[in-house]
């Protein structure tokens, strides 16, 4: 099965962007190649940017403190465990202390930085970081695999709560819906959705099944235009079939 999610705002898709990135940037930090760790240092360089809003912090923080009250009215529910409701409750609380703990601005320590600031000025021209751009860069990047991955360790160790708590948010969001199966007629499919209030859609297909979801959407209506994949230079064109998939609205 393949999942395509679509958020129907800014602090949703901050938070999926922010996710990918953080799974990239930890894959490439745990190999061995100075190339990969290069990746990684890139990719920490993007999330710098992209947790750059002033209110992230606070947007995860309320959130949080949301989800915790939510879940503090299952308390003595004889169809809820208690265990497990404890360990959700733990989970948040401590990623909300993890957050508060957080001071000024969002990886201002990095900033702050010259050297890696040289070279993400660098990163952005192509080309730019060639060892007679930032000879002390081509030096790092020769010195041994636990060097390089203890630097990269403690350049992202400070960011890890908003990883920790954008994990917990996205994790209950998405198991806030109920999925339902649809067939998009000659690979168009419309609903209308009256006005209800949904922050991310989540379609499923069967990995086998050669169809792109491409997703217009209001609190209104729904429009799901599947095309087929690009095939070398011709570009994707619209599917003439029915096309099987499942639905999932998602709201916290």
């Amino acid at each position: 099965m393949i999942t395509y999610e679509y958020p129907f705002n800014e602090r949703i898709r901050t938070l999926l962007r922010l996710e990918d990135l953080f799974e990239k940037t930890t894959y490439f930090a745990q190999s061995d190649g100075h190339l990969e760790h290069h990746t990684a240092l890139v990719t920490l360089f993007e999330i710098l940017e992209v947790a750059g809003r002033a209110d992230l912090k606070m947007d995860l923080i309320q959130e949080l403190e949301r989800q915790r009250q939510t879940l503090l009215a299952y308390r003595n529910n004889p169809d809820i465990s208690e265990e497990a409701l404890s360990g959700a409750l733990y989970e948040i609380e401590q990623s909300s202390a993890a957050l508060l703990s957080m001071t000024g601005k969002i990886g201002q320590y990095l900033r702050e930085n010259d050297w890696l600031m040289s070279i993400k000025s660098r990163a952005a021209i192509p080309g730019g970081v060639c060892e007679f751009d930032l000879p002390s860069y081509h030096w790092w990047q020769h010195r041994s695999v636990e060097a390089r991955r203890d630097s990269l360790e403690g350049w992202t160790k400070p960011l890890l709560p908003l990883r920790d708590a954008a994990t917990i948010v996205l994790r209950l969001l998405r198991s806030s819906g109920s999925s339902k199966k649809h067939v998009a007629a000659h690979g168009q499919f419309q609903l209308n959705l009256g006005g209800s209030a949904s922050q991310m859609v989540r379609i499923t297909l069967e990995s086998e099944e050669a169809a792109i979801p491409e997703v217009s959407a209001n609190k209104y209506f729904l429009n799901v235009r599947f095309t087929k994949p690009p095939a070398g230079e011709i570009k994707a064109r619209s599917c003439d079939r029915d096309v099987a998939f499942a639905l999932t609205f998602c709201n916290l």
